[in-house]
């Protein structure tokens, strides 16, 4: 049996039949193609709404052009200690879920006046978790006051990558494993250090509160306080290595550690010191002054190390 279309009317209603046949079938597909997330954009920060743009862009290479702190633009917004209904600063990534795996170069900036208060939550610092291809490099964070539960750190709070040529000062404080630097450690952190006072439970470190990777030419100063597994520059180093560094033992409070060599203040403004242990450090004639052919720089018998590219 054959259909007959009595008119132009009948042949319509067909047609716009078939149309919204196949707009259908079109639409269910579209739930079943997978459309790619656009590629991570490269970030120059130069305020905190840049900075905290950096957790949408987790695998971009990405540059600080100038000094962040309390004046910056975005600071009430992001990192204050109003900011986020009190908490202060989110952490960039998470765990293995996102992390940061792209690379930050400071280029010599600090970031300032940091704030960050999440007593009950895990994974506190500027960046929660930096995965194996992330690196931070050249960065410094000044002034900063960061509480968590654990790991806590003051600039990562967990590190799968390479941390190098950074430092942070404050106060750092949690349950545990807390670091002045970096909280817990399964990657590489060299050539930095950490003043900051660091207060906790378990796993206290000046530098690292544990480490399960790698440590070399990097120390640590600041007071450092805690229960159990406390260390003046590491508080536990659970199979890592830790070659090179060393850590006040005056003024942290703390006569051992898990990992490096402790010296008293007098020791830790000699040059023979780090150069012994095989440092590329040169020695200048005034906090001022510069040596860019080291890695690090010092005013011998009067300060302890700093990098070559730290501003005055």
């Amino acid at each position: 049996m054959k259909t007959i279309f009595g008119s132009r009317r009948d042949h319509y209603l067909v047609v716009v039949s078939i149309f919204f046949i196949i707009l259908a079938l079109i639409t269910g597909m579209a739930g079943c193609i997978y459309t790619p997330p656009p590629p991570s954009q490269n970030l120059e920060i130069r305020t905190w709404y840049d900075l905290d743009a950096v957790r949408n862009n987790l695998a971009g290479n990405h540059t600080l052009m100038n000094d962040l702190d309390s004046t910056t633009h975005g600071y009430e917004k992001f990192a204050s200690p109003t900011a986020n209904q009190g908490k202060g600063w989110d952490p960039i990534g998470w765990f293995y879920t996102a992390p940061f795996t792209g690379s930050l170069d400071g280029q010599g900036y600090e970031i300032r006046d940091l704030s960050i208060n999440r007593p009950h939550e895990c994974q506190i610092a500027l960046f929660a978790f930096v995965g194996e291809a992330g690196a931070i490099q050249n960065v410094s964070v000044v002034n900063a006051t960061v509480t968590g539960g654990g790991p806590v750190g003051g600039l990562v709070a967990m590190n799968d990558g390479t941390v190098s040529n950074s430092y942070s000062t404050g106060n750092v404080t949690g349950d545990g494993p807390v670091g002045g630097l970096v909280g817990e450690n399964y990657g590489t952190v060299s050539n930095s250090y950490s003043t900051g006072n660091v207060t906790g439970e378990n796993y206290i470190g000046g530098l690292v509160g544990r480490n399960y990777g790698t440590v070399s030419n990097s120390y640590s100063t600041g007071s450092v306080t805690g229960d159990s597994s406390v260390g003046g520059l590491v508080g536990d180093n659970y199979e890592g290595t830790v070659s090179d560094c060393f850590w006040d033992t005056e003024t942290s409070g703390q006569a051992s550690s898990a990992g490096g060599t402790g010296k008293n203040t007098t020791e830790m403004h000699d040059i023979a010191t780090f150069s012994a242990a095989g440092w590329n450090i040169r020695a200048v004639n005034g906090p001022g002054d510069r040596n860019l052919a080291g890695i690090w720089n010092i005013v011998d018998g009067l300060t302890y190390p700093f990098l070559s590219w730290q501003p005055v």
